[in-house]
């Protein structure tokens, strides 16, 4: 099947890359290691066209015609083993771990579920490192600094087991067909893993309403007195808001409660 003969269908939430200038940088990025690559979404095959050249690649795609088009592209790669290809719902695949061995993420993701894959890729013992392309808003609410506005639950989960950067900002333009947003291009690199659940609800009640102080979003969940104790060990004020503690203030406040 030719790619001029797939369009892109809205229901996967596809934006095809088609810059040349930007895909070289995503390999560029790549981290160096022997580990296997994991694909999700190689729509038309660009990106993976660049893969499969330096790693073993095992690739996710959802879309059966993009399946068709992608074994006939890379049928020689498919046949020695440089390309698997897995199609159907990679969140139907992914148990606790997508592959059962080290492997690195580098993907274009579905703006629809970006978070949830980088949620699962940070809880995956076997994921290493993560080089995505994600909406532009979701990559600075991984990457926000304690103090910046998009600091918030993302910010802190992803900071707690990882390095994570932006490395390049990405226009509409860059896409086939272009999305009504900017994109970026997020590298996460693991020094641990994902945090337990409950540290996350503890989270996502530091952060419900962000604008109103730390203070009374945690006064909603736990005993007023006992988070005004909490706070005053730490040496943070009561006036403190959420986006101005650093992820390390987060932990140690929620093994004190």
């Amino acid at each position: 099947m030719s790619s001029q003969n797939v369009v892109a269908k809205k229901r996967f939430g596809q934006n095809f890359l088609k810059d040349e200038r930007i895909l070289r940088e995503i390999i560029e990025a790549m981290p160096e290691n022997a580990n296997k690559i994991a694909e999700i979404g190689p729509g038309l095959g660009d990106l993976t066209n660049y893969l499969v050249d330096v790693k073993s690649v095992v690739a996710f795609e959802v879309d059966t015609d993009l399946c068709k088009h992608i074994e006939t592209r890379f049928y020689d790669a498919i046949n020695t083993s440089h390309l698997t290809l897995h199609c159907g719902d990679v969140l139907e695949r992914w148990q606790s771990t997508l592959l059962d061995e080290p492997y690195d993420l580098v993907a274009n993701l579905p703006y629809y579920i970006a978070t949830n894959i980088i949620l699962r890729a940070l809880a995956d013992t076997q994921c290493e490192n993560m080089l995505v392309m994600v909406q532009r808003e979701v990559a600075l609410k991984f990457a926000a600094e304690p103090g910046e506005k998009n600091f918030g639950a993302l910010g802190v989960i992803a900071q707690s087991v990882a390095e994570v950067q932006v490395v390049v900002d990405v226009p509409p333009h860059s896409f086939e067909p272009p999305p009504k947003v900017d994109s970026a291009v997020l590298l996460i690199r693991k020094h641990a893993d994902r945090d337990d659940e409950a540290f996350e609800q503890f989270l996502r009640t530091a952060f419900t309403q962000p604008r109103k102080t730390l203070y009374k979003n945690l006064s909603v969940y736990y005993e007023k007195e006992k988070v005004k104790a909490a706070l005053e060990q730490l040496g943070l004020a009561s006036s403190i808001r959420p986006h101005q503690l650093a992820t390390r203030d987060y932990h140690q406040l929620y093994n004190i409660l």
